[in-house]
């Protein structure tokens, strides 16, 4: 009668993965059919729950990494995410030390500031965006290119 409860436990993990789609459970969801598996060789207790140990770390360490790398490719950055590595104007210029700086990308204006605890930009320098921190951009003054 327990190898039933593997069963409930993987369709229920089934189903929270279905809902989400995060590639959260559906490892422990391989484990437990497994350990059902194990239960109705004649397999007791002990070895369902370390069959489904096993399995589930398994698969979590082995096959988690190749998954996200082709399950998450199709995934929609935010609209912040997707303002790094663009360029932007300096509106206000920017000093880090003093905490003051505007930047202009895609028409709104966000405060900015460098990676360099004392980084100085100018008005009206071009600047490309790094990365995002809270609410402010981490910008770096982009390089002219020579020929």
């Amino acid at each position: 009668m327990q190898t039933i409860y593997w069963l409930v436990l993987f369709v229920v993990l089934l189903v929270i993965e279905i809902f989400t789609m995060g590639l959260t459970t559906i490892w422990f969801a391989g484990g437990a059919i497994i350990a059902f598996a194990a239960g109705m060789l004649g397999f007791g207790l002990t070895v369902q729950v370390g069959a489904f140990i096993v399995v589930s770390v398994l698969l979590l360490v082995l096959t988690r990494p190749v998954a996200v790398r082709y399950f998450n490719q199709e995934r929609q950055k935010t609209n912040a995410e997707s303002l790094i590595g663009q360029q932007a104007l300096v509106t206000d210029a920017i000093n880090t030390l003093q905490a003051v700086g505007k930047v202009e990308i895609r028409g709104q204006e966000w405060s900015a500031k460098t990676d360099e605890p004392d980084g100085v930009i100018e008005e009206n320098s071009v600047v490309v965006v790094e990365g995002i921190q809270g609410v402010k951009l981490i910008v770096r003054e982009k390089e002219e290119k020579t020929c």
